[in-house]
């Protein structure tokens, strides 16, 4: 990713921020700083904070032996350092100061660590502050072109390892559920991408129906469901893909009822999107399937979540959320029905909102039939 779109969304910010009547936003390694300065760094015990003014340039306070890094890594002019041996908390003191936010409301990063909040109150005692969510839910939830081209690349991946278990077949079977994450995990590799987005779900027979279960040493049997959900990272961004498969023999005639129930239910969601509608519409469409086959009871989750650089976040695909969709916003489509103690079914793609409707980023077969079942 080159660096043209951080100037962009960081004009963005800024433009919430006023709208929120706040000062400025401060962040700590994470998704948002992130987004915004496309530095993807962990998050440590060492002082590495962004501010963004609401009006002003941007600013980066970091340790000295990330500085050159840094430098190199993003378009921010100015780069402040501090060393092992200064105190940070007056490091930041300058710099708030320096941005005139020694007083005033500025909103914090939520998943900031309590310490360097603490240490922000202390630098400001004189300051009010709130959450970045206040004025910034709506940041991320428009994806850009390149986001939308890293977003296609990564579901592109996880379809090429649906077709590798699809052709997998009865070699399946016999191998444990950890054996098989681990080979989901090498062939999301050969196909380009980078680690996995998430802990790898393989749920063989009844663990399928816990959805987060992960993988265990239960073996893949002739004539069981499995539930495989797995994604991985092209360029930072996610793919977030399920399939249900029995890759060997018969599954019984209720599994095979529930899983075109929930076929059925994921396509009339997908119909469903278009720009106007609201999130929870999108909900009510896959749950009224599910529902009146008798297995609401068994639907125990919203239907999906936003996806971008976080593989969880807005817009919640969820009963009662009014948020509007717009072209440019990617989710996951994903009902299930559990039935506890006998199988799990759930099927998963990634939806991205155009001018039109909807574009399904994951094309690959939903049936339950290795082989080329559609």
């Amino acid at each position: 990713m080159n660096a043209d779109p951080y100037p962009t969304r960081r004009d963005r910010a800024a433009a919430l921020l006023r709208a929120a009547g706040a000062d400025a936003l401060v962040c700590a390694p994470g998704r948002t700083l992130q987004y915004l300065t496309g530095l993807d760094e962990e998050p440590s015990e060492r002082h590495f904070l962004l501010v963004v003014p609401a009006d002003g340039d941007p600013a980066l306070l970091v340790p000295e032996l990330s500085g050159a890094q840094v430098r190199a890594g993003t378009d921010v002019a100015d780069v402040r350092t501090w060393d092992d041996g200064d105190d940070p908390v007056a490091a930041v003191r300058a710099l708030l100061a320096d941005r005139d936010l020694r007083e005033g409301r500025s909103l914090v990063d939520d998943r900031m660590w309590a310490r360097f909040t603490a240490d922000l109150r202390a630098a400001a005692p004189a300051a009010t502050w709130g959450l970045a969510s206040e004025a910034l839910a709506g940041l991320r939830i428009r994806k850009d072109p390149t986001e939308i081209a890293a977003l296609r690349a990564a579901a592109a991946v996880a379809d090429a390892v649906v077709d590798d278990l699809r052709a997998l077949g009865p070699d399946a079977v016999g191998r444990t559920e950890a054996e098989l994450a681990d080979w989901i995990e090498e062939r999301l590799a050969v196909h380009g991408g980078d680690g996995v987005a998430f802990e790898t779900i393989v749920g063989a027979g009844p663990n399928g129906a816990r959805p987060h279960h992960r993988h265990g040493d239960r073996e893949v049997r002739a004539g069981e469901p499995v539930v495989l959900d797995f994604g991985t990272r092209v360029d930072g961004y996610p793919s977030d893909q399920t399939r249900t498969l029995v890759f060997d023999g018969e599954p019984s005639a209720e599994y095979r009822a529930v899983h075109e129930v929930v076929r059925e239910a994921q396509r009339a969601a997908v119909d469903a999107v278009e720009p106007g509608a609201t999130a929870g519409s999108i909900d009510r469409a896959a749950r009224a399937v599910i529902e009146a086959a008798g297995h609401g009871d068994a639907f125990v989750h919203r239907t999906g979540h936003g996806v971008g650089l976080d593989v969880h976040e807005e817009p919640y695909i969820v009963a009662g959320n009014d948020h509007v969709l717009e072209p440019g916003t990617v989710f996951s489509v994903e009902p299930g029905v559990y039935r506890e103690g006998a199988f799990g079914c759930r099927i998963e793609d990634l939806v991205l909102v155009t001018d039109e409707g909807a574009e399904r980023l994951n094309t690959t077969g939903r049936g339950w039939r290795c082989g080329g079942d559609d």
